[in-house]
């Protein structure tokens, strides 16, 4: 009895340890996101560029504007550039059972 025990939990425990080798097949799918690098580098630009603009010029309200306008176009322009060179690619693992 003590042997049948000990066989039943091993085999129980493969099933836990290994589910996806012994029940079901996996596959796997890549697609790309929707998420985009212009919107977020261009806040980024227009607050570094506001920042700058406002420090450097005698001017502070007008430094601030022109820095921020330049810095968003920048930041934009940067986040264009990185959605073409490196799409974000989601890959998500489907189990499939037989």
């Amino acid at each position: 009895m003590k042997k049948i025990v000990f066989l039943l939990s091993m085999v129980m425990a493969l099933f836990l340890v290994y589910p996806d080798n012994l029940l079901a097949q996996t596959t796997t799918v890549k697609r790309k996101t929707n998420t985009s690098h212009k919107g977020r580098n261009a806040a980024i630009g227009a607050g570094v560029g506001a920042a700058t603009g406002a420090v450097v010029s005698k001017r502070k309200g007008r430094g601030a504007v022109i820095g921020g306008a330049v810095g968003a176009g920048a930041g934009y322009m940067y986040g264009r550039h990185r959605n073409k060179k490196h799409p974000k690619v989601v890959t998500k693992t489907k189990v499939v059972t037989q």
